[in-house]
């Protein structure tokens, strides 16, 4: 028992470290995917196939190519030739990623949402923009929260891939301490730092889930 709770300082540092990716990944790829999810169905078909590729190549490559690809590779692309720290790279490949696949499930929430919505709003003489805001988006946020609430789980075991950029996050904290001691209980007890986060996320989505389902009734 003293042993586990010595593992718990090196591993509470690292968790703090994946939880500050999870939190500004999804502060941002949320809005982000948001955004591309009304420019894939906007009328405008050269945007709406911009997107589309979009989509297609951040959700047909690994996440962790497209990490290596932004740290390693992206300072030699001709004219960006930016090179990020460990941390924010990690961020923007998360953000971007995740992005695409919100997109997804924003865009197939909005178009569930039957059309006679659209036309009793254009009677009531709303613009399009007031016909999203008031009307459209309210109902997709409640029908997209199972999907929503998957993809925000696979984002927390996802950002143990941080580890091949040498970020000493929950996982990599984890393993140093499995080389020093030559014991698997820090992988253990990471695992039960894992299933804590997750189970909070479970029931957070359970009770918006729950809420909603009282509203609509």
């Amino acid at each position: 028992m003293e042993y586990v709770i010595s593992l718990m300082g090196p591993l509470s540092a690292g968790a703090l470290v994946t939880l500050k990716l999870f939190v500004i990944t999804l502060a941002l790829s949320i809005p982000l995917g948001l955004s591309l999810a009304l420019m894939r169905i906007s009328r405008f078909p050269a945007l709406s196939r911009l997107v589309g590729g979009y989509i297609w190549l951040m959700r047909g490559t690994p996440l962790m190519l497209q990490m290596l690809f932004i740290y390693f590779a992206l300072p030699f692309v001709p004219v960006i030739g930016v090179r990020l720290p460990d941390f924010p790279a990690a961020v923007v490949a998360f953000a971007l990623n995740y992005a695409a696949y919100f997109a997804e499930i924003f865009r197939a929430g909005i178009q569930s949402v039957d059309r006679g919505q659209y036309e009793g709003a254009k009677v009531l003489g709303m613009s399009y923009g007031q016909t999203m805001r008031r009307i459209i988006l309210p109902q997709m946020w409640a029908r997209i929260i199972p999907p929503v609430s998957n993809e925000t789980i696979t984002l927390v075991k996802d950002t143990s891939l941080i580890y091949v950029l040498a970020l000493n996050d929950l996982l990599r904290a984890a393993r140093g301490i499995v080389q020093r001691d030559f014991t698997i209980t820090p992988f253990v007890v990471a695992a039960g730092f894992y299933l804590v986060m997750t189970l909070v996320l479970t029931w957070i989505f359970q009770y918006l889930e729950k809420r909603h389902a009282k509203y609509d009734a």
